[in-house]
């Protein structure tokens, strides 16, 4: 098990601050982990995200409400889409009554391969946490928020 004064060859001046680094640090180890993950199916861990907010919402629902949804506010989320739409992964449709609404919706395509995924992604960057330090770690980060 790692400390972060030791990983990163820091002495922090007090544990306030060391937290802010650790997360930050963690977080980035994290996204690593996961691009790593992601690589053999051809998308990010945004893309994901994507894809995974599509198939909980049942049906097309706005890009815009996509944008809101993602855990990483991506700027650009739209070339994200454009992406997946390419791999026939999500299909793009605009709105009759209003031509500046566009909606999305998941394809079967992409259905597949997060039934694939899901067979696959298991939470173990999280393995060294107890279910509930893993309730107290979300506790404490909503505090933060």
């Amino acid at each position: 098990m790692g400390d972060i004064a030791k990983d990163i060859n820091s002495k922090f001046p007090n544990n306030r601050i060391k937290a802010h680094i650790n997360i930050r640090y963690t977080a980035n180890w994290i996204n690593s982990k996961e691009s790593e993950f992601f690589k053999p199916y051809g998308i990010s861990p945004q893309q994901y995200n994507i894809l995974r907010i599509l198939r909980g919402s049942g049906d097309k629902i706005k890009v815009q409400t996509v944008k809101n949804r993602m855990i990483e506010r991506a700027p650009n989320a739209t070339r994200l889409m454009d992406k997946l739409l390419e791999k026939n992964l999500i299909e793009r449709t605009r709105c009759e009554e209003d031509r500046r609404v566009v909606y999305v919706n998941i394809t079967e395509e992409g259905l597949l391969l997060l039934s694939e995924i899901d067979q696959s992604f298991n939470l173990s960057l999280l393995k060294n946490l107890t279910d509930e330090e893993a309730k107290q770690l979300s506790d404490l980060l909503d505090k933060i928020r």
